[in-house]
């Protein structure tokens, strides 16, 4: 049996007559560039969030880079972000020539431990980014009262952890605003590359929305220097009719995590352990090993595809070795330990049975 890590083709067949329809309407009225499609979804994902502003931009990393910018973070400033994560969270710090202030991960939850940010506090520091890591939210109740006494903004990280809820809340809308990636592997994903800022600050949405336009309120108006980061019409027919599914495809995520959280406990390996009042949504199900690169290697024989996300902490990176960093123990410690198993709404009970049967058979040869 061959499993893959992700089918798109799978949930394109599953939905392929809606998807077409989308994409012809936008064709047929050749409004490839903002227009009613993108007022639509913007106006659709904010209201799925509770919140008044949804900015539609380029990608995930320019939504970061793009708060950052409306809030006037640059040289000299300091933001913290958590050690594990993918490289745009600390990448959009350096590119508004600010500096990526590396916190170290909670062993069990894998997101920014709250206890170890105190210590990585400066005069310079001026915004926090947790990173809501393969789908579970961080500790917000935590990293908010600290940002609240030391009077720092927080930008959630949620390219991983769409439709995920902290004590009730969404993610994204927690912190002073939420950036989301619809990268196509997304549990929300387009058909290319996009992504969008959640807020419910009018003047920092309407900032945000002058930097991604040029500057621009009007055409030919440029009010300050800014950038092109648009979600173009096709993009966004293809979220509003994915985000409708975004609820039940995250609970088919939360079933198969539960699959394998079954047929692995008696496995010699750490599974994922949801933080108390979290509601995680498992963009990825990451197991640890100490015989990681091992089992890895037995499971693409037996034709099961994985991943691991990530190999290395961000302060070991090239791009960023030359920064301080101090003592990051656990990030060090886990990176060379964790697996991303399969998991996607398509993927059938017999396969999640199957990696299960793989990976008992490798821990008792």
């Amino acid at each position: 049996m061959k499993v893959p890590f992700v089918s798109l083709q799978l949930q394109y067949q599953q939905h392929a007559a809606e998807f077409e329809a989308a994409l012809n309407t936008v064709l047929k009225e050749s409004l490839f560039i903002g227009g009613q499609k993108v007022r639509n979804f913007a106006a659709a994902f904010a209201y799925f969030h509770g919140v008044d502003h949804c900015i539609p931009c380029g990608n995930g990393s320019d939504s970061l880079e793009i708060v950052l910018r409306a809030w006037e973070i640059g040289p000299g400033d300091e933001v913290l972000v958590p050690d594990l994560t993918w490289v745009a969270t600390a990448g959009a710090v350096s590119l508004v020539g600010a500096t990526p202030v590396f916190v170290d991960i909670h062993p069990d939850h894998y997101t920014m431990d709250p206890t170890k940010i105190k210590a990585k506090i400066s005069p310079r520091t001026k915004a926090i980014i947790p990173v809501h890591l393969y789908g579970q939210p961080c500790a917000m109740e935590e990293i908010m009262d600290i940002a609240s006494r030391y009077g720092l903004m927080v930008l959630e990280d949620c390219a991983q952890a769409h439709g995920s809820q902290y004590k009730g809340k969404m993610v994204g809308t927690l912190g002073a605003a939420g950036s989301f990636s619809f990268y196509p592997t997304k549990n929300l994903g387009a058909f290319g590359d996009s992504g969008a800022i959640v807020t419910g600050d009018e003047a920092l949405a309407e900032k945000c929305r002058l930097i991604g336009n040029q500057g621009q309120p009007q055409k030919n108006t440029h009010l300050m220097l800014g950038r092109s980061s648009r979600m173009d019409a096709m993009q966004a027919a293809i979220l509003r009719v994915k985000l409708k599914y975004l609820p039940s495809w995250n609970e088919k995520r939360q079933e198969i995590a539960a699959q394998y959280n079954r047929m692995l406990a008696d496995v010699p390996v750490k599974t994922p352990i949801t933080n108390n009042g979290s509601s995680h949504v498992f963009h990825l199900y990451v197991i640890q090993t100490d015989r990681r690169d091992e089992l890895k290697s037995f499971l693409r024989e037996k034709g099961i595809k994985t991943g691991i996300h990530y190999p290395n902490p961000l302060h070991q990176m090239p791009v960023f070795q030359s920064l301080p960093h101090g003592e990051l123990e656990i990030s060090e410690k886990i990176t060379g330990r964790i697996l991303s198993l399969p998991v996607f709404p398509e993927l059938s009970n017999v396969e999640v049975q199957y990696v299960c049967e793989c990976i008992k058979a490798f821990f008792n040869a």
